[in-house]
């Protein structure tokens, strides 16, 4: 600041340079006045001009974050510059550019079944757009089987991620040009693909057909794709869409994710995956367990439903082959055999247990930690999911894959492609029941052709090398459906892992299951 002083009536200088110019006297403080005007006018200017030029390199370079005009003045402010740090780097890549092709037509998809069956449809109707260098529409869910649940794949999963995520593969788009809707005049054509199909049934019989239609609907996507003898980079795009672009909505995510920490709080915990549902015993017909009334139910409901084409069925035969998912109270004794300890955390994860609470009954007795997301969670936090099956399934999918063990108690869908993810993640332990064996021992046990002892030794016996470890995909040649699926075990895109290192079943080990 500029300023003057008299001090015995002698004129002193003023103590800056700019001040020397002026000398002070009686009229001095009009000088003194605007000399601080001019002083201020620079000061601003100069602030506008060193503005100006850090707006230019914030909109040129586009590097400006929050931190960059914070001062590190103590620890805190250092820490928070490292936490910011630390999210820069853990932000997601760049998406890669995207692949320049020329279209050969629009394939649009309508996927069947569950949640778990349309999710590996979905992945093979990528990889059958790239191989034919197609457009595919975003997959249409189902919304007419026996879980009628309207979810469309937004609902589900997150759209955006999905089609920018493959963008250097496959050209994915929301909806279709209008030039080809049925105002316009245009005839669709539908077809199924046929089951278990090579990249030749493809390229020979069904490309062709783009070329003539331009778009083709595929009416029926499970297993549309065979699981072996399909080349190393089909293999790989397969798994990438299954394991890295379809992802949840973050609110199915973030709910998920809340209810593993939730469990992980209790400590160490099994997913049992009970596929003692409705849905699956009227369509299997297994009624192990049940009473007249419970099973006239579900042979009714099973020739309701013109799609399940096997309507007469003989229950216990297909119990005695292994072919019916386990009853609950098959499940405890498999527990109980195999030394699971009685504090042990139980998920259920499934829907509605057909015969309600008293089915599991004994389960609840043998561990009494038995929880379900229903029991672990508020209402509230369920609400947006209620009456929307598959929304629910992912909320188990997330338990069922983070647990400390996975147990199914069918081979189905959701074991199928849980049990993949798990060995995706490090060969988690998986344990893959041989019920044609467990039934068989049970039934010695109750007839007490063997002791407690000597059916929980029969037992661990039979699932030593059952974990989820890792080894080669089992192929059967012309017996695509009896041969191990490719989403349950995806070694082509596992054996670049550190730790899959041996894929032989060579060996005997003590398993410990938790």
């Amino acid at each position: 600041m500029l300023y003057c002083n008299e001090i015995g009536g002698q004129e002193i200088e003023v103590r800056h340079e700019i001040a020397e110019m002026f000398k002070c006297d009686k009229f001095s403080g009009q000088v003194i006045r605007r000399t601080r005007l001019r002083v201020w006018f620079i000061r601003v200017c100069f602030c506008i001009l060193i503005w100006t030029i850090l707006v230019q390199l914030v909109t040129v370079g586009g590097l400006w974050h929050p931190h960059l005009l914070t001062p590190v003045s103590n620890h805190r402010n250092q820490s928070n510059l490292l936490s910011i740090e630390e999210k820069v780097v853990q932000s997601p890549p760049p998406l890669l550019p995207a692949r320049n092709y020329t279209s050969n037509g629009f394939l649009k998809v309508s996927c069947n079944g569950g949640l778990n069956q349309m999710r590996a449809a979905i992945c093979d109707m990528v990889t059958v757009a790239r191989l034919l260098n197609l457009t595919l529409i975003v997959p249409e869910l189902d919304k007419t089987s026996f879980w009628a649940d309207h979810s469309n794949f937004e609902d589900i999963f997150d759209e955006r991620h999905f089609i920018h995520s493959l963008r250097d593969e496959v050209r994915i788009v929301k909806r279709l040009p209008k030039k080809f809707m049925k105002t316009y005049g245009y005839k669709l054509l539908e077809m199924a693909p046929v089951s278990w199909s090579s990249e030749k049934y493809y390229l020979q019989q069904i490309l062709p057909l783009f070329e003539k239609h331009k778009l083709i609907h595929f009416k029926k996507t499970d297993a549309r794709l065979a699981n072996n003898m399909i080349s190393l980079d089909l293999q790989k795009l397969r798994c990438r869409v299954n394991f890295q672009a379809l992802r949840f909505t973050p609110q199915i995510e973030d709910l998920g994710n809340k209810l593993v920490h939730i469990l992980r709080g209790g400590g160490p915990f099994i997913a049992l995956h009970l596929r003692y549902e409705m849905d699956m015993l009227a369509f299997s017909g297994c009624t192990h367990g049940c009473t007249e009334e419970e099973a006239d139910k579900l042979k009714r409901l099973r020739y309701a439903f013109p799609r399940w084409r096997e309507k007469y069925i003989v229950s216990e035969e297909r119990r005695l082959l292994g072919q019916c998912p386990l009853t609950p109270e098959e499940a405890a004794l498999v527990l109980v055999a195999l030394d699971i300890g009685k504090k042990t955390q139980i998920y259920i994860a499934s829907g509605e247990i057909y015969g309600s609470e008293r089915r599991l009954d004994q389960l609840r007795t043998s561990f009494p930690r038995i929880v379900r997301k229903e029991t672990l969670l508020a209402p509230e936090d369920l609400q947006q999911f209620r009456n929307h099956s598959s929304q629910m399934a992912a909320l188990d999918f997330i338990v069922s894959i983070t647990s400390s063990v996975f147990i199914p108690t069918y081979n189905g869908n959701m074991a199928k492609i849980v049990e993949g993810h798990r060995r995706y993640h490090g060969f988690k332990k998986t344990l893959q029941l041989n019920r044609r064996k467990i039934v068989e021992l049970i039934d010695l046990h109750k007839n007490k052709t063997l002791s407690w002892d000597e059916f929980s030794a029969a037992l661990k016996s039979t699932h030593e090398r059952k974990v989820g470890e890792p080894s080669i995909r089992k192929v059967k040649k012309n017996k695509p459906k009896e041969e191990e699926y490719f989403y349950a075990n995806p070694h082509e895109c596992l054996c670049g892992k550190s730790m899959c290192i041996n894929l032989s079943h060579t060996g005997n080990r003590t398993v410990n299951y938790l």
